[in-house]
């Protein structure tokens, strides 16, 4: 049985992770076994993100309080907390490649700008692009524009030496 000082200690590092989190996510575990809950765990913290697995109770009053309160009513079983501290979309994206190549567990719900997202909704988040997808595809907005402008003035500068080109051969022959 768990002390009271171990407790408190878990809700104090719930507490932290969820105060700096752009987003939550709880995900059932069962069935995994202790390496791939470490390989999660792993992928996520390259995602800028955390895996934590906790008892629904310590987590209930952990986030008390919290914008991620209501997911209290998700956190129902054999839970875990994924937190995301940067990209809100790269966790999920993690979670949803861990649970299909692993074939266990699923995501239940999450909490993203104060805002519950069902089951469905937050597995659809990992369809979304990531931050550094969304910051390369601006970026090649706005380096098209440019492209076509050099593109368009070299295609008359090369016109221009051309037809110089044929001037000069012409009245040289």
């Amino acid at each position: 049985m768990s002390t009271k000082a171990f407790k408190e200690n878990k809700i104090s590092q719930i507490k932290e992770k969820i105060d700096k989190a752009q987003v939550a996510i709880v995900t059932e575990y069962k069935g995994y076994t202790v390496e791939e809950i470490t390989n999660l765990r792993r992928a996520l913290q390259k995602e800028d993100g955390d895996y934590m697995v906790t008892k629904n109770t310590l987590a209930k009053i952990a986030i008390k309080g919290t914008p991620y309160e209501i997911l209290a009513d998700a956190m129902k079983g054999p839970i875990a907390l994924a937190f995301g501290y940067g990209d809100q979309v790269a966790p999920a994206k993690a979670l949803s490649k861990f649970i299909k190549d692993t074939k266990k567990g699923e995501i239940l719900a999450a909490v993203m700008d104060g805002k519950l997202m069902t089951a469905k909704e937050a597995q659809a988040l990992a369809t979304l692009p990531s931050k550094s997808e969304i910051y390369a595809k601006m970026l090649g907005c706005i380096n098209s524009p440019a492209s076509g402008i050099v593109g368009g003035i070299n295609g008359v500068m090369s016109a221009l030496v051309r037809a110089v080109a044929a001037v000069r051969d012409q009245k040289q022959g």
